[in-house]
């Protein structure tokens, strides 16, 4: 009997891993298709090349400033950038194959580096108005590189790097190539949690690198949340030292932090923190006294704790020195602010709650209570002089927001009609929703990414310009440093070039095609990034 019953169960096991590995198959791009764009990732919006090959020389290669330059060497942050890609450089890139038939006319001297703008930003911070355009001429001996600003310098070294390769002779070579170039969206982010798993600071500076390289430029920090408030306050020490998993080894000093400010600036990269209130806030709670919310069992304190007590005078005069001091420490003129998954229940069993929302004439309509504590609290910000973002509950809610504020939309249900209602309220927007990366799917997930389109929704053209960008998305319940990075990339790079390169550029074929032999590069430049499909890089990653 049972014999009979294990057969059909093993012919049926056998069945579903056929269909599955069937199903994996057809979702393979064809992995012998060569892009005529070589290695370049994210695609740039105009490029033109062609067989005529100039050599490098290591020893006589310079990346140097233009003598109509408006910055010069007094610029630390392109001189930092000259040296940091020359290393990139030499060695070079792996083995390219797509320019077979070549002519070599002579070796490239120099790359000459031109700032147009009288400011250049050298010595600032990129912001939602950073123009990051640039112009790229290799030709003759000399290949030049414009740009108004040293954010739009960045990128271009970057796609300079990605055009040199080592033939099959081993020469360092580039071909004659003329780019013009410039993002499709202003915001382009990577979210990493630090609070559900600490992550190293050399694990958050590595990818800040990585980010670099795909030309995102906004690092979303989302720093604390229930299970760990790493972040080291200097007015309240005690939240750390109460709430972090360890109050000296699992906490982001202020030190930490301004040196990832400071390493995410040189890439053109900018730190938006985010302190999600009034849930995801258990941590916060045992470093600071009646912070939380108290539960109730009946008519007895349950001994837990819910959401931020949104009643109480202290938790205002609370995150008023708080957010005072976070405006100070971060840079950016932005703070995100959360407002997301308030679960109502705690308020709803406390006594205290309850008549005060009686009082308010709030009835029982606990998003009316939601709003009024996420009221207080933008207003709170506003005295910093900083911009908010939140997620979308907060709108959803109805909590009277200013005109200013950026909207991250991130729930997947009904997301075309969630866009075209934060736009159709003139909302500045951002979109995050198909891009959670710590989903995991079998095969080559990275497509579906790839092919989301941030302004598939119905709206005019005025609602559709309010979307600046995305972000890719990677919570930390199931993460840390032993596989943020892998599992980071190279799938993050799917939503870079979507939210980079224009919105025809969706050919999987040869995006496979770029990013395989991106993936390679980020490899030998010491990222461990996963691997699309079978196959090798010329130089695999071994772990130093």
């Amino acid at each position: 009997m049972e014999t009979q019953v294990a057969a059909p169960l093993l012919l049926l096991l056998v069945g579903v891993c056929l269909a599955r590995r069937e199903e994996y198959y057809d979702d393979v791009p064809d992995v012998g298709f060569t892009s005529q764009y070589g290695p370049l990732w994210p695609l740039p919006q105009k490029f033109q090349t062609s067989a005529v090959v100039f050599k490098l020389s290591g020893a006589s290669f310079r990346i140097v400033d233009a003598k109509e330059s408006s910055s010069g060497a007094s610029c630390a942050l392109l001189q930092n950038a000259y040296r940091r890609y020359f290393n990139y450089i030499f060695p070079s890139t792996k083995k390219q194959g797509h320019n077979k038939k070549k002519t070599f006319v002579s070796a490239l001297s120099e790359l000459q580096v031109w700032t147009t703008s009288a400011d250049s930003d050298c010595d600032g911070f990129p912001d939602v108005t950073s123009d990051e355009s640039y112009q790229l001429s290799v030709d003759s001996s000399v290949a030049v590189l414009k740009a108004a600003k040293v954010w739009g310098v960045l990128r271009g070294l970057e796609t300079f790097s990605q055009l040199v390769y080592e033939d099959e002779y081993g020469a360092i070579s580039v071909n004659r190539t003329e780019i013009n170039d410039f993002p499709r969206f202003a915001h382009r982010g990577v979210l990493l949690d630090t609070s559900r798993h600490f992550l190293p600071v050399k694990v958050i500076l590595a990818n800040l690198e990585a980010m670099a390289w795909n030309k995102f430029n906004v690092f979303h920090w989302h720093i604390v949340d229930d299970p760990s408030f790493p972040y080291l306050s200097r007015t309240f020490p005690q939240l750390s030292q109460q709430g972090a998993y360890h109050p000296y080894t699992h906490v982001y000093t202020p030190s930490d932090v301004k040196m990832i400010i400071e390493f995410a600036r040189l890439r053109g990269i900018r730190v938006i923190p985010e302190f999600d209130t009034p849930g995801h806030t258990l941590s916060w709670g045992k470093g600071q006294k009646d912070l939380l919310t108290p539960c109730y069992s009946g008519a007895s304190p349950s001994g837990t704790f819910g959401p931020v007590n949104p009643i109480l005078n202290t938790t205002y005069e609370f995150m008023s020195m708080l957010f005072k001091e976070i405006s100070t420490v971060f840079t950016d003129a932005y703070i995100h602010l959360g407002g997301d998954e308030v679960d109502f229940g705690c308020w709803k069993s406390n006594p205290d709650i309850q008549k005060f929302m009686e009082q308010q004439g709030f009835g029982t309509d606990y998003k009316k209570l939601e709003s009024f504590y996420i009221q207080r609290i933008l207003d709170i910000v506003s005295t910093t002089n900083k911009h908010y973002m939140i997620w979308q509950e907060v709108l959803d809610n109805g909590v009277k927001l200013k005109p200013d504020t950026v909207v991250n939309v991130w729930m997947g249900n009904q997301l075309e009609a969630e866009l075209e209602k934060v736009t159709g309220a003139g909302f500045t927007t951002i979109l995050s929703a198909p891009w959670y990366l710590d989903w995991i799917g079998y095969g080559q997930d990275w497509q579906k990414y790839y092919l989301a389109e941030p302004l598939s929704f119905k709206g005019t053209d005025a609602q559709k310009k309010l979307v600046i960008g995305g972000e890719a998305c990677l919570w930390g319940e199931y993460v840390d440093g032993t596989n943020l990075t892998p599992r980071l990339w190279p799938r993050a790079s799917a939503v870079a070039e979507r939210l980079w390169s224009d919105k025809d550029v969706r050919d999987v074929n040869d995006a496979y095609s770029r990013l395989a032999q991106h993936r390679c590069r980020m490899i030998q430049r010491g990222i461990p990034a996963e691997p699309l499909i079978t196959g090798f890089c010329p130089h695999e990653y071994s772990g130093q």
